[in-house]
C-alpha cells in the first residue's frame, strides 16, 4: 500500500501525556525498497482474512468486499496518523464481515495507541488463536497487558509462539526478561530489516518498563534506519506513528 508524499496528518487520539492532539511536523514516506534489497516478509504487508479477500475478488459477498475496502482505509488512516479514524474503519469492517475480527492485528495496534489496552489484548489473543506462530501479536498482547496488570502478571499470561530469528530473541526477551541492548547489538550487523525490528522491539520493551528515554533512543533509531525510512512494511509506519504519538522528533 502506498500513500502520497508530504502528508500533514492530524492525529485523533484520546488526550493524555503520551498522546498529543496533533503532529508537530509532516509525516512523510519514501518509496519501498527496490527488488535488490533484502526484505523480511511479514504479514504486516498483507490484509488479514483470506476468506474475506476471496469473496471480495470473486464477488461472492458484497459485505466482504466492502470490509476489505474498510480495512484498507483503516490501514491508510493509521499510516497518516489518524489512529481513531483507523479504528472506526476496522470496526466497520467487522460489522460488515465478522470473520475479519480474528485477523485484525492492525486494529490491535491502533487500540494500543488509544490506551484501550483491554480491547487491544483481546484483539491480539484472537489473532494468536488463529495463527499461533505469530510472535509479534504475542508481544503486543504483552505490551497491552503490562499496562493493565503490570509486567510480572503480563509474563504469566504470555502467549506461546515460534518466531523467526530476530523475533525469537525479542520474544524471549519479553517472555523471560532480558537486555534490549544485547538484542540490538546482536542484529546491528544484520540485514536492514532485522536491525529495524531489533531496535523497534528494544524500544517497546523499555516502554513496557516505563523507561521512556531509553525507549525513545531505540524507536527513533528504528525510524531513522534505512528499513524504517524506505520500507512499505506496516510496522515501519507504526514506528513513525509511535514517535508522533509520543511527540518525539525522528527526522
Amino acid at each position: 500500500m502506498s500513500i502520497s508524499h508530504n502528508l500533514k496528518p492530524t492525529i485523533l487520539v484520546s488526550p493524555s501525556l503520551h498522546h498529543p492532539s496533533s503532529f508537530p511536523f509532516p509525516l512523510s514516506f519514501k518509496p519501498p525498497f527496490s527488488a535488490s534489497h533484502s526484505l523480511i516478509l511479514t504479514r504486516r504487508l498483507f490484509l488479514p482474512s483470506v476468506s474475506g479477500i476471496w469473496d471480495a475478488i470473486t464477488g461472492g459477498n458484497n459485505n466482504a468486499r466492502e470490509a476489505v475496502l474498510a480495512i484498507r482505509r483503516g490501514m491508510s488512516l493509521f499510516r497518516q496518523g489518524d489512529v481513531s479514524g483507523s479504528v472506526e474503519e476496522f470496526d466497520k469492517a467487522i460489522q460488515l464481515d465478522p470473520r475479519q475480527k480474528a485477523y485484525l492485528w492492525q486494529r490491535g495496534l491502533s487500540l494500543y495507541y488509544l490506551n484501550r489496552f483491554d480491547e487491544g489484548a483481546e484483539q491480539f489473543r484472537l489473532d494468536v488463536a488463529q495463527n499461533p506462530n505469530d510472535t509479534e501479536e504475542s508481544i503486543w498482547c504483552f505490551l497491552c497487558e503490562a499496562q493493565l496488570y503490570g509486567v510480572d502478571e503480563a509474563r504469566k499470561r504470555y502467549l506461546e509462539a515460534n518466531p523467526r530469528p530476530v523475533m525469537r530473541e525479542a520474544y524471549n526477551m519479553f517472555k523471560d526478561g532480558g537486555d534490549p541492548e544485547k538484542l540490538v547489538a546482536a542484529f546491528s550487523g544484520s540485514r536492514e530489516g532485522e536491525y529495524f525490528y531489533a531496535s523497534l522491539y528494544a524500544g517497546l520493551y523499555y516502554e513496557s518498563q516505563n523507561q521512556a528515554d531509553a525507549a525513545k533512543v531505540h524507536i527513533v533509531a528504528a525510524c531513522q534506519s534505512s528499513y524504517g525510512q524506505r520500507s512499505d512494511d506496516y510496522m515501519a509506519s507504526l514506528s513513525k506513528v509511535h514517535c508522533l504519538c509520543r511527540n518525539w522528533v525522528f527526522n
